[in-house]
């Protein structure tokens, strides 16, 4: 079997969580929205997931690629495609589960935030789930410089679009979801946050 690292690479351990839930199976389509070089989905392809994912990064899509092309051969390379988020070319409902892990938080403003949200939603099947990871302030409310259009400095000097928990309880039910389970957000010592948030589409 290997190495735990050889196993499941640098899954994020929340992603973890919602396999060992059972909430995603093999055979499932999961598409992975801003899936970088495939940090997450070498357990995917391993285990036989039909995977999915898209970059803007054309580098990060040939990384993906490569991974696929040995860990889940069968797959076609165009199943990776070098896109953005909110303008990817998978049809309406098409996943099981889309994933969208430190992602939304590299919006430039409100409206793009929004654009990417509704890109990553529209993929998803009626009772698909959506596995999201993003920067917010839960936790650290009024510790950030506000730069405006919703992205802040944070205290590494890093600038993210920032989250709150009643804009993504808004952002739920504004996409007719409904959480599964409450919001999670980790500090990191005292300099940014980090929230998941899981959602399933009714």
């Amino acid at each position: 079997m290997g190495s735990l690292t050889e196993q499941f690479g640098a899954i994020d351990i929340y992603l973890f969580d919602q396999l060992l839930k059972g909430r995603i199976r093999p055979g499932m389509r999961v598409v992975d929205a801003g899936c970088g070089g495939g940090r997450n989905l070498a357990y995917l392809l391993r285990e036989g997931y039909d995977v999915f994912g898209a970059d803007a990064d054309a580098r990060a899509i040939a990384e993906v690629r490569r991974l696929a092309a040995e860990l889940a051969p069968h797959l076609p390379a165009n199943n990776f495609r070098v896109e953005n988020v909110e303008a990817m070319s998978f049809p309406d409902g098409f996943a099981d589960v889309a994933l969208s892990s430190a992602v939304l938080h590299f919006a430039h403003g409100e409206d793009h935030f929004h654009a990417m949200l509704r890109g990553t939603w529209r993929v998803m099947k009626a009772g698909g789930l959506l596995f999201c990871r993003l920067a917010s302030d839960i936790g650290m409310e009024g510790r950030f410089e506000r730069l405006g259009g919703g992205r802040y400095r944070l205290l590494d000097g890093s600038e993210r679009y920032l989250v709150d928990e009643e804009m993504l309880l808004r952002a739920t039910a504004d996409l007719g979801g409904q959480l599964v389970d409450p919001l999670k957000t980790t500090v990191v010592q005292g300099q940014r946050c980090m929230t998941t948030w899981v959602v399933r589409k009714t």
